[in-house]
């Protein structure tokens, strides 16, 4: 994914500048980017301050680490139960003691 030039700090303040009356055309012209990108950074950071994207980046960070830790825990449980079953271990099935 290519990396945004401007930095997510930037992108708010750039969404400030729309939400106190400059048109996406104008500030489009004065920044170098399109204004159907204005639309979408408005769609996906609009009504967040810099303190919420920290927030927002720590979430995300966190989430990826819990899903890296279940998806290893899985693939450690699935080899235990290989492991039980290939040797034998686990409980019998149809007798009694």
């Amino acid at each position: 994914m290519r990396k945004s030039r401007f930095t997510e700090g930037q992108i708010v303040a750039i969404l400030r500048e729309l939400e106190a009356g400059t048109t996406a055309t104008e500030l489009g012209r004065k920044h170098g980017i399109h204004a159907n990108t204005i639309r979408l950074w408005k769609d996906r950071y609009g009504g967040l301050d810099t303190s919420d994207l920290v927030r927002l980046k720590q979430l995300e960070d966190e989430t990826r680490r819990k899903d890296r830790i279940i998806a290893r825990l899985s693939l450690e449980v699935d080899a235990m139960k290989e492991l039980v079953e290939k040797n034998g271990w686990g409980p019998r099935s149809g007798t009694k003691r």
